[in-house]
């Protein structure tokens, strides 16, 4: 998760590189006391802290700044870049996956090569739009087709299935008997 820098700061993170940290890693605002809270200093020296940041940013030419928002604090991207940023946002709204869709996706994952009639057995629901919702996202591909009556596709995953997964290859996928197993 985090990585140390022994060779920096011998004597410990500065209270700006503190202040940095908690506001990269926070999806919120984070107010001044509780950043002061966090950090053990005062409020002030948050504050300057902040300004100390955001000069060192502009100086560097940074993307991003922090910025006073809805009571709090919040690392934010600098508005020239929004139309990058929301190619982002447009691509990540795209990979969001219903929980149809997930288990669609689970079943073609360990099945495959497998027809949609096998699909639709395990799930006992019709897969059609969810099947072409996957193709279109990239997730999933037909294979080739099966050679059983009708000639019916076979579906398979894809390379980009593997990275928006984490995945190096399909061994790394848990074993069935890993899901099965009740938390501890």
């Amino acid at each position: 998760m985090t990585q140390e820098h022994p060779s920096r700061n011998p004597a410990g993170p500065s209270l700006d590189s503190v202040v940095e940290a908690v506001l990269f890693a926070s999806d919120e605002p984070v107010n001044a006391n509780r950043l002061a809270a966090i950090a053990g200093t005062a409020t002030g020296e948050v504050k300057r802290a902040i300004k100390d940041l955001n000069e060192k940013y502009s100086s560097c030419g940074n993307s991003f700044r922090v910025e006073k928002i809805a009571g709090g604090f919040q690392m934010l991207t600098m508005q020239c870049y929004s139309k990058w940023v929301e190619k982002l946002v447009t691509v990540r709204s795209e990979s969001k996956l219903s929980a149809a869709a997930l288990e669609t996706l689970a079943i073609i994952a360990y099945k495959q090569p497998v027809i949609r009639a096998d699909i639709e057995a395990v799930r006992g629901v019709a897969v059609g739009d969810v099947l072409r919702s996957l193709i279109h996202k990239g997730l999933v591909r037909i294979t080739g087709r099966a050679e059983v009556l009708g000639r019916p596709m076979l579906y398979g995953t894809t390379k980009k299935f593997l990275r928006v997964f984490g995945l190096d290859n399909l061994k790394d996928l848990p074993k069935v008997e890993e899901l099965k197993k009740p938390p501890a």
